[in-house]
């Protein structure tokens, strides 16, 4: 099978893990070639860090495929330490809010020494993922883009200062300083329109067997993916089924903090409503009990085929068992 799942950090990167676990399990026919899986990384949440290069959701993405995330927060390495962080805390370097690791920042000097040199961030990526020996696990981790885009959020004035008027500040200010609890007017991505596919992205979308959507946020990150120009175009005209996982369960989110983006965006926070940020491409979902079809009032779009199913990520098996029910549903759609 080759498969291509469009994700976000740790909830697309969680998702894939379990991809590959449960695809131990499925042979391979005689003479066949070993099953690949595609990974197009959600790249609008860079950042530039103390004149380092920073790229949260593809760092999470390899880190926990690579085995070496720090499992109880999700992001960043185990067993790090932070000596750099703390001295540059003493040197009064802002921001002080956002903290990398020792371990971290070296995968951070290697992208951003690479940029310098003028390779594309998709040379770049596969470099790093041969670290973290993902071409060993038939896994290709691919940048959406290699031009630079950056999520920026419209807050309003600050309580103490209502005269100063909305401002935009960058996407990780707002998500991990402010913990997007400042109400978003707007979310924007700058550069998209200028952006256009990394080598391979359109490829890996036409040529898939099954196209994926774990449960990663759907506006900064898949949604930010289908916004570089000629991705969505490609996931509307590929021949393989699209089946997504719903991020809602219940009307709340299974983690982080999705219901501020959509609620940004002026989109109800249900699984009913995030299929339909998808509905031009979308033919199969999956969602919780909680918002199964036949005994909730939740209503999906007509033709979409929905199943329910436990949705919780609590561990590798379990992730494995939802990658399965994507897989049979994307099989029962061919």
């Amino acid at each position: 099978m080759r498969i291509t799942a469009l994700a976000g950090g740790i909830g697309g990167a969680r998702f894939v893990r379990g991809l590959l676990r449960h695809l131990e399990t499925v042979p391979v026919a005689p003479g066949a070639e070993p099953h690949r899986v595609t990974v197009i990384g959600n790249t609008a949440d860079d950042v530039t860090m103390h004149g380092l290069r920073v790229c949260p959701d593809l760092d999470t993405l390899m880190y926990t495929l690579g085995g070496g995330v720090h499992e109880g927060q999700g992001w960043g390495r185990v067993d790090e330490t932070f000596s750099v962080a703390a001295e540059l805390k003493e040197l009064g370097s802002e921001p002080s809010w956002f903290t990398l690791g020792d371990k971290d920042f070296a995968t951070h000097i290697v992208r951003t020494r690479m940029l310098n040199h003028g390779y594309p961030l998709s040379r770049v990526t596969a470099a790093l993922a041969e670290r973290w020996k993902l071409p060993e696990l038939g896994v290709e981790l691919l940048p959406m883009t290699d031009d630079p885009v950056e999520t920026h959020v419209v807050v309003g004035p600050p309580d103490d200062h209502p005269d100063d008027g909305p401002r935009a500040v960058h996407f990780q200010e707002w998500w991990v300083r402010m913990h997007a609890a400042v109400p978003a007017r707007k979310i924007l991505a700058v550069g998209i329109d200028k952006a256009e596919p990394a080598p391979g992205v359109l490829a890996a979308i036409r040529d898939a067997d099954v196209v994926l959507l774990p449960p990663s946020n759907p506006v900064v990150s898949i949604g930010m993916v289908l916004a570089v120009p000629g991705v969505r175009e490609a996931m509307r005209g590929t021949r393989a089924p699209v089946v997504g996982v719903s991020p809602i369960i219940g009307g709340s989110p299974v983690r982080g903090m999705a219901d501020a983006c959509l609620t940004a965006i002026g989109v109800e926070t249900s699984a009913p409503a995030v299929a339909g940020l998808y509905a031009d491409f979308l033919r199969g979902w999956l969602v919780a009990p909680e918002d199964d079809p036949r005994t909730t009032p939740a209503r999906y779009a007509a033709g979409l085929s929905v199943r329910a199913v436990p949705l919780l990520m609590s561990d590798v098996d379990a992730t494995a068992e939802i990658a399965r029910q994507a897989l049979e549903l994307a099989e029962s759609l061919r």
